[in-house]
C-alpha cells in the first residue's frame, strides 16, 4: 500500500513538472504576451498557488479583445478626423460686372504668378505667409503654405486658403479695380485636400475634391470653374427678376385687359435679356475650353468632373428656357405695341381724312357763294 501512494505521489510530481514547462515556455499560447504581466513567475510549481492562478488563456483573450475594439474605434475616430483635415477652404465671389486685370496685375506685380496659358481674362496671385520669415525649400514648393486668389475679368474672385477674417482685406484689392460693383455679392464655398498616396488622380466628394496633386495649374482650373459657377449663379438672378416683372405686366393685363409700358422700357427689357445671355457665352466663356485641360489631360479630368458635379450644361439650359419665354412675351408685347400704333395711325388718316373732306367742302360753299354774289 505505501508502495502504491509512492508511486502516485510520483506521478502527480511529473505532471506538475510538465505542466510548469508549459506554462513557462513562451512559445506556448497560453503564456500572457500582455507588457504589464510578463512571463508567469516560478512560483506556480508550488501546488497550493495553482488553485488561485488566473487563466493565462482568458486574460490573453480578454486583453486582445478589448485592445482590438479601441483600436478600431480609435482609428475609425481618427479617420473622420483625417477626412476634415488638411482640407484648403475656397471662396468663390462675384462682385461686379467687370474688373481691370491690367490695372491689378501692375499694382500687385509682385503676387502675380506666371501664367501657362494664353488666356487672358483671369490673372492668379499668390501670398505667403510665413511667420519665421525664413522659407524652406519644402514651404517654397508646398502650396498649401501660401493663399491664393484667382480673379476673373467678368468680375469673380476666387480665394484659396484664406481665413474668414481676412476675406475683406483681399476683396479690396479687387474692388479697386472693379467697376459695376454689385450691392450683393453673390457667394459659394467649396474645399480642395491633398493626399500624395491617393491611386488615382483625384476623388470627388460632397462640396471637396481631393487630389493627389495640388499645384497651381490644379488652382487654376478650380478658381475657372467655380469662378464660372457663381457668375451664372448671378446671371441666373437677373433673368429671375425679369421674369418677376413680366409676371406682373401679365397679371396687369390679366385684371385690366391692357398695359402701360412705354416702348423705350419695353426695349430695355429687350436688352436687358440679351445682354444676360451675351455675357454668359462670351464674357464668361461657359463653353470655351481651357487652355490648361487642354494640353495634360490629368487637368482635363478635373475639369471635367468639376463641370459634371457643377451641372453646367443643365443650368444653362434651364437659363436659356427662361430667356426664351422672355423673349416670347417680349414679341407678344412688341406685336400689341405694333397694333396700338397701327390703330393711331388708322385714326390719324380718318381725322386727315375728315380734315381733308371739310376744307373741299368749305371751298365748295366759298365758290357757290361768290358766285352768287357775282350773278347779282
Amino acid at each position: 500500500m505505501g508502495r502504491w501512494r509512492a508511486v502516485a505521489a510520483l506521478l502527480l510530481r511529473n505532471q506538475i513538472l510538465k505542466s510548469s514547462k508549459r506554462l513557462l515556455d513562451p512559445c506556448s499560447p497560453c503564456v500572457s504576451k500582455h507588457p504589464s504581466l510578463g512571463l508567469v513567475p516560478s512560483r506556480f510549481l508550488d501546488f497550493r498557488y495553482l488553485s488561485s492562478l488566473p487563466s493565462p488563456i482568458s486574460t490573453h483573450s480578454n486583453d486582445s479583445d478589448s485592445g482590438s475594439t479601441y483600436a478600431y474605434q480609435k482609428y475609425e475616430f481618427g479617420t473622420e478626423e483625417d477626412e476634415e483635415q488638411g482640407k484648403i477652404p475656397i471662396k468663390a465671389y462675384f462682385l461686379s460686372t467687370s474688373i481691370d486685370l491690367k490695372a491689378m496685375q501692375a499694382e500687385n506685380l509682385c503676387n502675380v504668378v506666371p501664367p501657362t496659358s494664353r488666356s487672358t481674362n483671369f490673372i492668379a496671385l499668390k501670398f505667403s505667409d510665413f511667420a519665421s520669415g525664413i522659407q524652406t525649400l519644402d514651404e517654397r514648393e508646398s502650396v498649401s503654405n501660401c493663399q491664393f486668389m484667382v480673379v476673373f475679368q467678368y468680375g469673380s474672385a476666387i480665394l484659396f486658403n484664406i481665413d474668414d477674417n481676412d476675406v475683406e482685406r483681399y476683396l479690396d484689392i479687387v474692388r479697386r479695380h472693379a467697376s459695376g460693383l454689385l450691392k450683393t455679392m453673390q457667394k459659394d464655398d467649396y474645399a480642395v485636400k491633398e493626399e500624395p498616396l491617393l491611386t488615382e488622380e483625384f476623388k470627388g466628394g460632397p462640396d471637396y475634391i481631393v487630389l493627389r496633386t495640388l499645384d497651381t495649374d490644379s488652382i487654376r482650373i478650380i478658381g475657372t470653374v467655380l469662378g464660372q459657377s457663381i457668375a451664372l449663379d448671378y446671371f441666373v438672378s437677373q433673368v429671375h427678376k425679369l421674369l418677376e416683372e413680366f409676371a406682373d405686366i401679365n397679371r396687369a393685363m390679366e385684371k385690366t385687359g391692357t398695359f402701360t409700358m412705354t416702348r423705350k422700357k419695353l426695349f430695355q427689357l429687350v436688352g436687358k435679356a440679351n445682354s444676360n445671355l451675351a455675357d454668359v457665352i462670351l464674357k464668361v466663356g461657359l463653353f470655351e475650353r481651357s487652355e490648361i485641360a487642354w494640353r495634360e489631360a490629368r487637368y482635363a479630368q478635373i475639369y471635367e468632373y468639376l463641370r459634371e458635379d457643377y451641372d453646367f450644361t443643365q443650368r444653362f439650359e434651364d437659363l436659356d428656357y427662361k430667356l426664351k419665354f422672355i423673349m416670347h412675351n417680349i414679341h407678344f408685347l412688341q406685336e400689341v405695341m405694333q397694333n396700338r400704333r397701327s390703330d393711331l395711325l388708322e385714326w390719324l388718316i380718318v381725322v386727315l381724312l375728315v380734315v381733308e373732306n371739310a376744307i373741299g367742302i368749305y371751298e365748295i360753299v366759298r365758290e357757290s357763294a361768290g358766285i352768287a354774289l357775282t350773278s347779282l
